[in-house]
């Protein structure tokens, strides 16, 4: 009985948790940011520390190498991006009207293999659907640029995160002992080691995942850039960025990338060594990057990834696509002691009390 209220409590705490953090989801974004960035640094100011280096200045020095670093990014990359992706918002209708004149004179090839009410047919549901599809995507990226919300992140991300990322940092052992003194006592080793599991599998996760979004971005937006196709910044770093969504990212840029290229060239070489470029990209995720860089660290099938992405954009928007997969190898690792620990009761092994 005792063991059956201590659960409920637990489980009401992690219930009134996630209320919480449903409540508050519209800020969240640079203090997720922030927590992110000391997560991945602390290693770093811990080896600093072990050398005799006050935390304090580790910190800072960790803290300014990585805000230099970033900068320096974003100053050569974002400018033609965000150039490039309004650009490209703003031509999508022209793009994908252009789009399905090139469908239809396509479609003249096979016009003769078929009755006129066939192709009649096929033209009128080409013509309705590149349309719909045209004023959405324009919509929604349109959207996503120029909303308040994204104004707001952009800004928290500048100066909300930076000092959220550096006080963390500083504090984080301090952070780590206070949550480790709290811990009962007899659940202390177990708790440690799934703590060391979890640990592995976010870094893992984090480092290996973040790795692979990155190369995949160079590659694409540097194969389309060499192509020469327009935006082909914009949509190759949007498609690397996107890929730590199963699939999602690889087919999104390659029908994008396509569609401009049937607008831009006139001949069919260009298209194909596009979609090569995609290819390629998707050869080398699967065969080299993701078994080398994140291998079986996650420990996560590709379903529940992507149960867990839509599940956490439905439930707190682009805070919850940032988590979802942290979070879903976190309850992976807890779901797997649980079972751990059912299979070695006496439930599982069919003992009962005498």
């Amino acid at each position: 009985m005792k063991q059956r209220s201590i659960g409920w409590t637990w489980a009401g705490f992690g219930l009134a948790t996630a209320l919480l953090l449903y409540l508050v989801s519209d800020i969240l974004f640079p203090f997720v940011a922030g927590l992110v960035v000391a997560y991945i640094l602390s290693p770093t100011v811990d080896r600093l520390a072990r050398h005799g280096v006050p935390r304090w200045v580790g910190t800072l020095l960790v803290g300014v190498g990585f805000i230099l670093a970033a900068s320096a990014v974003v100053l050569v990359i974002v400018p033609p991006l965000v150039d490039q992706s309004i650009d490209l918002v703003a031509r999508m209708p022209e793009i994908m009207e252009a789009l399905r004149l090139r469908l239809l004179i396509v479609g003249d090839a096979i016009r003769e293999r078929l009755g006129p009410e066939d192709a009649a047919q096929i033209e009128e549901f080409v013509s309705r659907n590149v349309g719909t599809v045209a004023s959405w995507a324009a919509g929604l990226v349109g959207g996503i640029v120029g909303s308040g919300f994204a104004i707001f992140n952009a800004l928290s991300l500048i100066f909300i995160t930076p000092i959220v990322g550096f006080y963390l940092l500083r504090d984080w052992h301090h952070i780590m002992a206070a949550l480790d003194t709290n811990i009962p006592r007899c659940h202390a080793p177990a708790i440690h080691r799934l703590a060391i599991e979890i640990d592995h599998r976010l870094a893992g996760f984090l480092r290996g995942q973040g790795t692979v979004c990155l190369a995949l971005g160079g590659l694409y937006a540097g194969g389309l850039t060499l192509v020469g196709l327009d935006f082909g910044l914009a949509i190759g770093i949007f498609s690397g960025l996107v890929s730590f969504i199963p699939f999602v990212g690889s087919i999104s840029g390659l029908v994008l990338s396509t569609s401009v290229a049937l607008f831009q060239f006139q001949d069919w070489t260009s298209v194909v060594i596009v979609v090569v470029v995609f290819l390629a990209g998707q050869a080398l995720e699967g065969n080299v990057l993701t078994p080398w860089l994140v291998g079986d660290r996650v420990g996560l099938h590709p379903v529940w990834v992507i149960f867990a992405l839509l599940a956490g954009g439905a439930l707190f928007g682009f805070v919850g696509l940032l988590l979802a997969v942290p979070v879903a190898a976190v309850l992976g690792v807890l779901v797997r002691f649980t079972l751990e620990r059912y299979r070695a009761g006496p439930l599982f092994n069919g003992q009962t009390d005498a």
